[in-house]
C-alpha cells in the first residue's frame, strides 16, 4: 500500500512538471527561455497552439496555456524583438493538431 502511494505521488508530480503552463515575464533576466515569434511556419523551432484551459495544456508538445501568475507557471518566457536573441523561435498556429516541434534539438529548453 505504501509503495503504491509513493508511486502514485511520483507519477502525478512528474506529470505536472511537464505541463506547458507558460508565463510571459517583462524582463529578460527573469525568463527561463527567450522566445521570438517568426512570421512563417517554416522558420519556427516550435509550432505553438494556445489552449484556453489549463487542463488542455500539453506536455512539451506545443500546446501552451498562459497563466496569469508567475508562481503557476512551469516555464517563464520573454519575447525578444530580434531573432538572434532567441533561444527558440515559435509560430502560433490556429489548430491544435498543427502544434509540435520542428527542431527537436531545442526541445530540452522547454522541459
Amino acid at each position: 500500500m505504501k509503495n503504491s502511494l509513493i508511486l502514485a505521488t511520483m507519477l502525478l508530480t512528474f506529470g505536472a512538471v511537464n505541463a506547458q503552463k507558460i508565463y510571459s515575464v517583462d524582463r529578460e533576466s527573469y525568463a527561463d527561455v527567450k522566445v521570438f515569434v517568426v512570421d512563417r511556419e517554416s522558420y519556427a523551432d516550435l509550432l505553438v497552439y494556445k489552449v484556453d484551459r489549463e487542463s488542455y495544456a500539453g506536455k512539451n508538445d506545443g500546446k501552451w496555456f498562459f497563466v496569469d501568475r508567475e508562481s503557476y507557471a512551469q516555464k517563464k518566457i520573454y519575447f525578444v524583438d530580434r531573432e538572434s536573441y532567441a533561444d527558440i523561435k515559435i509560430y502560433f498556429v490556429n489548430r491544435e493538431s498543427y502544434a509540435g516541434w520542428r527542431n527537436t534539438s531545442k526541445k530540452s529548453l522547454m522541459y
